[in-house]
């Protein structure tokens, strides 16, 4: 790996154990029964984790969105032409599409990245154009990328980070936009989980039987011819991946760097979290699980990261779209820290008191 990606992940310091320790030691205190706000309260001591601070507020948060072409599109593996990538940029500039109205809701920002559309956009104030090239390679032929631009796609991801950073943010979502790249994360996880497509494959953009069963021997074929070294996730990543799977890999890298809360959303960005997670372990402790979607291969990428999701409502349409519901939770869980009354602040009887 580069020198850049290097570093980064050599900075990435473990959660704060003794900030775990204050916050659950404070939602003891509070008016309720020990652990009465379930997931909420682990929630609150994960974020207490990985920011270092007990008590916090998260005003400022970010939706990146990676959008890139995949070349495997040529195996006819989704509903939709490849065309769709660069139309839903444009939606999501015009604020048109869900996740524009969910991260609105949220109070979230939605910065779109093209780091690998097959086409040209035009400029607009929301989007970052770092284009590593039009699209991959169909990986069913080859390698869909070189390392080196695998490489500079999670690169781009870092400076996206660094952007966001000098903006102000608290807590960074990802979020893609790819026509075929539930085909390249569907072969990423099976390589990097040691499972067969056929149970990892999922309808995508709403596939027949009959095109999932082709998509998973796609899937296997392109494994087959390009036989990645599972103890390389950067190899693995090069030959059937995609670029905005690797820039997200470099945005949850990055943001764990800087102690960032990383909303993950769904099996897209699951697989560039199983990348991350394999080029530093210690990465895990700064992501969150939004959600669980109904891609098959999403649910057992989050046992493998061991993350329990937040919510689980089948959702299939990425973007960003459940780690931005997901926004609401967190600022729940830091309210109940921030906001509830102790029992000796409230003059109400703690169960303690009657031991």
């Amino acid at each position: 790996m580069t020198q850049g990606i290097a570093d980064v992940v050599e900075s990435i310091a473990p959660a704060d154990c003794d900030a775990m320790r204050e916050a659950r030691e404070r939602l003891d205190a509070l008016t309720k029964p020990r652990g009465s706000l379930g997931r909420l309260e682990e929630l609150a001591v994960q974020l207490a984790g990985m920011t270092g601070r007990v008590r916090q507020r998260m005003p400022s948060k970010a939706v990146i969105l990676m959008a890139g072409d995949h070349g495997v599109v040529e195996e006819d593996v989704s509903a939709f032409p490849q065309s769709v990538t660069a139309q839903m940029v444009k939606n999501f500039l015009a604020g048109g599409a869900a996740i524009n109205v969910l991260a609105k809701n949220a109070g979230a920002r939605v910065t779109v990245v093209d780091v690998g559309v097959a086409a040209d956009l035009a400029q607009h104030r929301d989007l970052v154009i770092r284009k590593v090239g039009y699209g991959t390679a169909n990986l069913a032929a080859g390698p869909a990328m070189t390392v080196e631009e695998a490489m500079q796609a999670i690169e781009i991801g870092f400076s996206c980070v660094d952007q966001e950073l000098a903006r102000g943010v608290d807590l960074i979502a990802t979020g893609e936009m790819g026509i075929g790249n539930t085909t390249a994360s569907s072969a990423i996880a099976s390589v990097l989980l040691g499972r067969p497509p056929s149970e990892v494959v999922g309808r995508g953009t709403g596939l027949d039987e009959a095109q999932l069963s082709e998509k998973a021997n796609v899937i296997e074929r392109a494994i087959s011819l390009n036989s990645p070294d599972l103890c390389d996730p950067m190899e693995v990543l090069a030959k059937l991946g995609g670029y905005e799977i690797a820039g997200l890999a470099g945005v949850i890298l990055r943001a764990a760097s800087e102690q960032l809360p990383i909303l993950l959303d769904g099996f897209i960005t699951g697989a560039a979290a199983l990348v991350a997670a394999r080029l530093c372990p210690t990465a895990i402790e700064y992501m969150i699980a939004s959600h669980c979607s109904a891609e098959p291969g999403h649910r057992l990428v989050l046992e493998e990261l061991r993350l329990k999701p937040l919510l689980d409502l089948d959702l299939r349409l990425g973007e960003g779209t459940g780690a931005a519901l997901a926004m609401h939770l967190v600022d729940g869980a830091l309210a109940i820290l921030n906001e509830m009354a102790t029992f000796e602040e409230a003059g109400v009887a703690n169960r303690a008191d009657y031991a």
